[in-house]
C-alpha cells in the first residue's frame, strides 16, 4: 500500500512539491504524526480493523516520506545561496544524528517514569504538539524568493493597490502555509476573488473545466477574436465571469516572466469583476425614487459593463482593456520587483504537468 501510494503521490502532485514546498514540508510532520498515532491506536483495535489502520498509517508514512524529500531538497537549494549545497546538505544530517541522540537519551528517561496508558498518551500528544508547533514556526521563519501562486498574489496586489513591492521578508508574513489551489486573493484578504488554472491544455480552455464552469463555446465567444487579441502574448487568458474561474494556457517557450504576467493579469481580471459586482450592488440598493433620470442615465453609460458581465462581449472588453493597461506598466514592475529581492526567473506558478500550445497561421 505504502509503494502505491508513494507512486500515485508523486505521479499527481509531483510538479506542485516545489512552488509549494512550504505547505509540503509542513504536511508531511502532519502526516508522519498522524501514522504515528494510529501505529499506537491499532494494539487496542480488533484484528480486521487493525489491519486497515496499519495499512492506512503505512500510506501516510509513504506520502510523509514523498513531501518531506522534495520538499526538503527545494528549501536546501534556497539556503545554498553560494552553490554549497553538499556542504548544507552534510551539515543538516549530522545536526540531525545530534538531535536523534539527545531525543534517544531524553526518551531513555522519560519512559521509565511513565507506567500508565493515561501518562503514555498525555506525553505523546504533548510531544506531537510541540513537534508541530516548533515546526510550523521554523517553516513561517522561511523568506522564499520565487514567486509562487500565493506570493504572487500578494505581490502583486500590493504593488497594483500602493504602488510599491514587498520584500520576500514582509510578503512571507502575509503568507498563508496551506492556501487552497489556484485561489486568486487581493493581499491577504480572507475574501476569495476567484480561481484560475494555469499551464492547461487549450483542450480544456474549449471545453471548459469538468463542470463546465468555464467553457467558451457555451457562451458564444470567438476563439480567433481571442487569440487575436493576445497575438503578441506568450498565454492566453479566459475569465468565467459567473463562475469566477479563470483558465490560462500558455504557448511554446513561454518565459517565467510571461507566466508571471498571465497570473497578474487574471487577478486584475477577478478584482475588476468583483469591482463591478459592488457597484452594481450599491446601485441597485439606493432607491430609484431618489435617484433623478438623469444621474441614471449617466450610470447606466458608465457602468455598461456592470449589468451584463455575463455577456461575451462584456468580458472580451474587460480583458482586452485590462490587458492594454497592464501591458504599458508590467516591464517597469518586474524591474521594482528584482530590486526588491525577488527572484522572477524561475518558474513556480504551475502545480501541474505541463502543457503548451501553438498557434499556426
Amino acid at each position: 500500500m505504502g509503494r502505491i501510494a508513494t507512486i500515485l503521490f508523486a505521479h499527481r502532485l509531483g510538479t506542485s512539491l516545489e512552488p509549494e514546498c512550504k505547505m509540503y514540508r509542513l504536511a508531511a510532520d502532519v502526516l508522519n504524526d498522524s501514522a504515528l498515532i494510529f501505529d499506537c491506536l491499532s494494539p487496542a483495535l480488533p484484528k480486521r480493523l487493525r489491519v486497515v489502520v496499519l495499512a492506512f498509517s503505512s500510506v501516510l508514512r509513504a506520502l510523509c516520506g514523498v513531501a518531506a524529500g522534495s520538499s526538503k531538497a527545494s528549501l536546501s537549494s534556497h539556503f545554498a545561496k553560494w552553490g554549497n549545497l553538499g556542504e548544507l546538505n552534510a551539515k543538516d544530517s549530522s545536526q540531525e544524528t545530534v538531535i536523534s541522540l539527545l531525543g534517544m537519551l531524553c526518551g531513555s528517561v522519560v519512559v521509565s517514569h511513565i507506567s500508565t496508558p493515561f501518562a503514555t498518551w498525555t506525553t505523546l500528544l504533548l510531544l506531537l504538539l510541540v513537534h508541530l508547533s516548533t515546526n510550523y514556526a521554523a517553516v513561517r521563519s522561511v523568506n522564499m524568493t520565487t514567486l509562487n501562486r500565493q506570493r504572487a498574489n500578494i505581490v502583486f496586489s500590493t504593488l497594483f493597490e500602493k504602488g510599491s513591492v514587498l520584500t520576500p521578508t514582509e510578503a512571507s508574513k502575509c503568507e498563508r502555509i496551506f492556501e487552497r489551489d489556484g485561489i486568486l486573493r487581493w493581499k491577504a484578504s480572507p475574501a476569495a476573488l476567484g480561481y484560475c488554472q494555469i499551464g492547461g491544455s487549450f483542450q480544456e480552455l474549449l471545453r471548459g473545466s469538468t463542470h463546465g464552469a468555464n467553457s467558451i463555446r457555451d457562451v458564444g465567444i470567438d476563439i480567433y477574436k481571442l487569440l487575436r487579441l493576445f497575438e503578441k502574448e506568450e498565454y492566453v487568458l479566459w475569465f468565467n465571469p459567473i463562475h469566477k474561474k479563470g483558465t490560462i494556457v500558455l504557448k511554446n517557450n513561454v518565459t517565467p516572466i510571461s507566466q508571471l504576467k498571465a497570473w497578474s493579469h487574471a487577478l486584475i481580471v477577478a478584482k475588476r469583476l468583483t469591482d463591478l459586482r459592488r457597484e452594481e450592488a450599491d446601485r441597485i440598493n439606493v432607491s430609484t425614487v431618489e435617484k433623478e433620470e438623469e444621474d441614471k442615465s449617466k450610470q447606466r453609460n458608465e457602468s455598461v459593463s456592470v449589468s451584463n458581465l455575463t455577456d461575451p462581449d462584456t468580458m472580451f472588453s474587460i480583458l482586452e482593456s485590462t490587458l492594454c493597461a497592464h501591458s504599458a506598466s508590467f516591464a517597469d514592475q518586474i524591474g521594482m520587483l528584482t530590486d526588491a529581492g525577488w527572484d522572477v526567473a524561475t518558474p513556480s506558478l504551475e502545480t501541474r504537468p505541463a502543457r503548451r500550445f501553438e498557434v499556426v497561421e
